[in-house]
């Protein structure tokens, strides 16, 4: 336990002096923390950031916009955790204006259309403000999008923080599968060898003949469209490359000395394998599971971009580039780009991360 406590100790010293790796790593914390808090951090709180407004659409980045909010109706109550886990109910429908003037109980908005049309409505102070003239103040709001509008008038800021979520599930759910049915696959060739490793080695190059995205699009059809399903589509088609490293792992280490003894001694093969091999290759599986999870997020991404991954209105950062890719060739091209930039430097985090540990844990190299 000790020498495994030092070792770890040690392989966490040489990871703090690759810079790169430490400032992926710190993306990465940040990444997640934006995805747990998501829509406490979003500026549209709403369930899947889904609040359309159309007459704003496709609007640049800090664009500001006058808001009258008009109740929406009774809101249901909602404690801290479903806002962080699902939003909140919008209480309000928000209508773009661009001025607006009291007369008696009632007030005048000049409703915004588009850029250079707008209409005239009326409506009773007392039902804005459900019968409380004094808080009229409180119906306006001058709301920033930072990162413009999309094609429906949502914020993308939000959509994007939101969107923080599926990428990194899709991460933690398929590098879970690959792992365990990887690890356990060729734990279990690379020990008993023999007709077993015959057996498994089989189903592991018939299914690495496959063209992953081709393998994807046949899961995902037979599972269905969905959150989870893209989620354990994506894990299946990635447990090969897991389970050829564990292979050959174990195969070295089942002959080391003290495998042996530990035959010797009458433990169980479960026990060697789970106990005194699994811990010795467990900084190979860390750098394949940094590498799977960058593969994970580009399988999302482009599926969803496909229309068969992640469905509207849940945010998706492949989802949004296909929402919005028209406006690539206008003088608005940042409702694409945004999404791509987001998945670039989640995925070179996670690429740089996996350089690193695979550096660390590689004692020849220090």
């Amino acid at each position: 336990m000790q020498q495994s406590f030092s070792y770890s100790r040690e392989t966490w010293r040489r990871l703090k002096k690759n810079y790169w790796a430490m400032a992926a790593l710190f993306f990465i914390v940040f990444a997640l923390l934006v995805s747990v808090f998501a829509y406490l951090l979003a500026p549209d709180h709403t369930p899947y950031a889904d609040l359309q407004t159309v007459e704003i659409q496709a609007r640049k980045p800090g664009y500001q916009q006058l808001l009258l909010k008009i109740p929406a109706g009774e809101s249901k109550a909602t404690n801290l955790l479903q806002r962080i886990y699902a939003g909140k109910p919008a209480a309000y429908k928000y209508l773009p204006i661009q001025s607006y003037k009291v007369t008696g109980d009632s007030i005048a908005v000049q409703k915004l259309i588009d850029e250079d049309t707008s209409v005239l409505q009326v409506y009773a102070i007392n039902d804005l403000t459900r019968n409380h003239p004094p808080a009229l103040k409180n119906q306006f709001e001058t709301r920033t999008f930072w990162l413009g509008t999309d094609s429906f008038g949502r914020d993308i800021l939000s959509r994007l923080i939101i969107g923080t979520r599926v990428s990194l599930s899709v991460g933690f759910v398929a590098v879970f599968i690959s792992l365990l049915l990887g690890t356990l696959l060729g734990a279990l060739a690379g020990y008993y060898r023999g007709r077993v490793d015959a057996i498994i080695s089989w189903v592991i190059n018939v299914t690495w003949s496959i063209p992953t995205l081709l393998l994807v699009f046949a899961i995902s059809f037979a599972a269905g469209k969905g959150f989870w399903q893209i989620f354990i589509a994506v894990g299946l088609t990635m447990w090969v490359g897991v389970a050829r490293l564990v292979r050959g792992q174990v195969l070295a280490i089942r002959e080391l000395e003290y495998i042996q003894a530990a035959k010797v001694m009458g433990f169980s093969n479960a026990r060697i394998i789970i106990r005194h091999i699994l811990p010795n290759i467990l900084g190979p599986l860390l750098v394949i599971a940094a590498g799977n999870f960058a593969t994970a997020i580009m399988l999302e991404s482009g599926l969803s971009f496909l229309g068969i991954g992640v469905q509207p209105p849940q945010p998706s950062w492949g989802l949004m580039m296909k929402e919005n890719y028209h406006f690539i060739i206008t003088d608005n091209p940042l409702q694409a780009l945004i999404p791509g930039i987001a998945i670039m430097l989640l995925v070179l985090s996670f690429n740089l991360l996996g350089n690193g540990l695979r550096d660390a844990v590689d004692v020849k190299m220090n």
